[in-house]
């Protein structure tokens, strides 16, 4: 893992989250003060704007997620480069599974990291303009943040899933617009409900994301790189 996160730089990939969760921070405090956006999601409970962020936040990193993926896995596919890595003497299953599983943390910890950091950013807002009157207590606060790290753990996999479409034909177009396919399906908020709160979605989900990359992994001795 070390090998690969120094060979791609994934330093590069950690300021690019900085920057999506600057980014994310902007557009809710946006929602907060923009009449029109106000309208149609109402800010009216900590749940909700939890939820809201969390669904930003998921959005964002299952995105990201694939171009991890891309990077990592599809574009050494597409340029052969994975026959050089394949020489190494290291099993090759071992590899793609390092690979992935620096996809699965690096996704987990941005999500978490992402969540804490416009979390914490609202609820200072919030403290200046009140946008909520109701209090976060301590009570509250403990369930949101076991919430959104349940919620990261669930994706952390499920982003795995663009991984089948990106393999299929080797195309990092493949992978990045399937993730957007998973987004548009599992990040729908009507009104602080979302797809993703019904607990056997997310769970749905991230099973098949982890199927996914354990028949990748499986499967690689029998994968024709030339193809």
């Amino acid at each position: 893992m070390k090998l690969e996160m120094r060979k791609f730089r994934i330093g590069g990939y950690v300021w690019g989250a900085i920057v999506a969760n600057i980014l994310i921070l902007g557009f809710i405090f946006l929602i907060s003060f923009t009449t029109e956006f106000k309208e149609e999601l109402p800010f009216n409970s900590y749940d909700m704007v939890f939820s809201v962020i969390d669904t930003f936040v998921r959005a964002t990193y299952i995105v990201f997620a694939s171009v991890l993926i891309s990077r990592l896995i599809i574009d050494e596919y597409r340029s052969k480069s994975i026959t050089v890595l394949f020489m190494y003497p290291i099993n090759r299953k071992k590899l793609i599974a390092a690979k992935l599983l620096i996809v699965v943390l690096f996704t987990l910890v941005a999500d978490i990291v992402a969540n804490l950091f416009v979390g914490l950013g609202f609820y200072i807002l919030n403290l200046s303009v009140s946008v909520i009157p109701e209090p976060l207590t301590g009570a509250i606060a403990v369930q949101l943040i076991l919430k959104f790290m349940m919620s990261a753990l669930a994706t952390s996999f499920l982003s795995l899933i663009p991984l089948y479409f990106g393999m299929r034909k080797h195309s990092i177009a493949a992978t990045i617009v399937s993730s957007l396919i998973v987004v548009g399906i599992i990040c729908q908020n009507v009104n602080g409900f979302t797809l993703y709160s019904i607990i056997a979605v997310p769970i749905g989900f991230a099973l098949l994301g982890a199927g996914i990359a354990y028949m990748a992994i499986r499967n690689i001795e029998h994968v024709d790189v030339l193809k």
